[in-house]
């Protein structure tokens, strides 16, 4: 029996973020990184509250690669200020961190028997996907390890998709965050968990990601674009939440925590190694990972890249999004990232593990080993 849900109230399109409006007299924790703050972004939002009688409080702690130190602060102040609503205002590192915040004062909320606190997510870049997930990635930093929390607690009540809020978003951000969304809506079209309601999301998301992703690289103005990618970011989320994910975010998961390297960025360079592994070309007459081949085939008919041949079409996919990534100016190698070469190969069995070991990395449809995984990340060095 397979399951397909959809938990969140999605509200997208023209002046989307007047939905704040409807909130009276409640009481409103804000959950935001320094820019948002800085930049006046927090303006659209608190302008919106102001007309609903309701008081708020802006927790701007947010970092790239949130901390468990930065939840702990977040919880202690969002239990003083005794708020009903919680609302993340920023990318991944602000919607995950207030999921886990949020999930850690309803655990404490279970045992006092106090109400449920309504979630509301408001993405400003178009990658991640969060705000109709229920995962929250939070970092370890004293162990460079990310750790991956799931739980149904964690998927936003309502998700607010304003492409205003993302119009200034600068040309590389876009381009990782864009490179996100792909890497979200490939893997999840080929885990093993994949189903007809999530293939018919991510294939979506893949069209409206080559179709968009350029347009609003060149142009953070256009709006047109800036929506569609807003549109391909959340299909991509709700393919992923139900199909999940793969090697491909195990990698990334782990070169990001060690490396600091963007989330977005990793994923893009690993993707079109990844993609060439789970189709075994170089093995491609074994036929056994033929169904992940011809999936792949699929994409690069939709994006306009077929051929006669399931073999070939894979290739034409691969060379696809390297010649986007060419265009989106990211390197396509952790050398050009400058990772250090002495340290990346002394931690090279490490790093192998640790991808394997990532919650992502359990529906992969191909079973990674750890050389096969060495060898991907010294072709992804290289």
């Amino acid at each position: 029996m397979g399951d397909f849900k959809v938990q969140t109230q999605v509200h997208f399109g023209d002046h989307s973020l007047q939905r704040l409006s409807k909130f009276k007299n409640e009481r409103i924790f804000i959950v935001t990184d320094p820019f948002m703050v800085k930049s006046g972004t927090i303006n659209m939002v608190t302008g919106e509250l102001a007309k609903t009688q309701s008081e708020y409080q802006v927790f701007s702690d947010i970092t790239p690669d949130p901390s468990t130190d930065i939840v702990v602060r977040g919880v202690e102040n969002m239990i003083k200020f005794n708020s009903s609503i919680i609302i993340a205002l920023g990318g991944g590192s602000a919607i995950d961190s207030a999921k886990a915040i949020k999930y850690f004062i309803s655990k404490l909320n279970k045992s006092r028997e106090n109400k449920k606190i309504k979630f509301i997510a408001i993405p400003t870049t178009s990658g991640t996907g969060s705000e109709v997930t229920d995962f929250s990635v939070i970092t370890d930093k004293k162990n460079n390890i990310k750790s991956t929390l799931v739980a149904e607690e964690l998927l936003p009540d309502e998700a607010i998709l304003d492409a205003d809020l993302v119009k200034t978003v600068p040309d590389f951000v876009t381009a990782d965050t864009g490179m996100d969304v792909l890497t979200h809506a490939i893997e999840s079209y080929v885990s093993i968990n994949a189903n007809d309601f999530t293939d018919a999301l991510a294939e979506k998301a893949v069209k409206l990601v080559f179709e968009n992703l350029l347009k609003a690289y060149r142009n953070g103005n256009d709006l047109e674009a800036r929506k569609k990618m807003h549109n391909a970011s959340c299909m991509a989320g709700m393919a992923f939440n139900n199909a999940a994910l793969g090697l491909n975010h195990g990698m990334a998961h782990t070169i990001g925590a060690r490396y600091h390297i963007s989330h977005g960025r990793s994923n893009a360079v690993i993707l079109p190694h990844v993609i060439e592994y789970n189709a075994d070309i170089e093995e491609f007459n074994s036929g056994e990972y033929m169904k992940t081949a011809e999936k792949y085939a699929y994409l690069a008919n939709i994006i306009g890249v077929p051929s006669s041949s399931v073999r070939q079409a894979v290739r034409n996919l691969i060379e696809a999004i390297k010649d986007l990534l060419r265009d989106l100016n990211i390197p396509d190698s952790l050398k050009q990232l400058g990772v250090p070469e002495k340290e990346f190969n002394d931690n090279l069995e490490e790093l192998a593990k640790v991808a394997i070991e990532d919650k992502t990395t359990g529906t992969n449809p191909r079973k990674p080993q750890v050389e096969a995984v060495k060898k991907l990340f010294k072709d992804i060095y290289d």
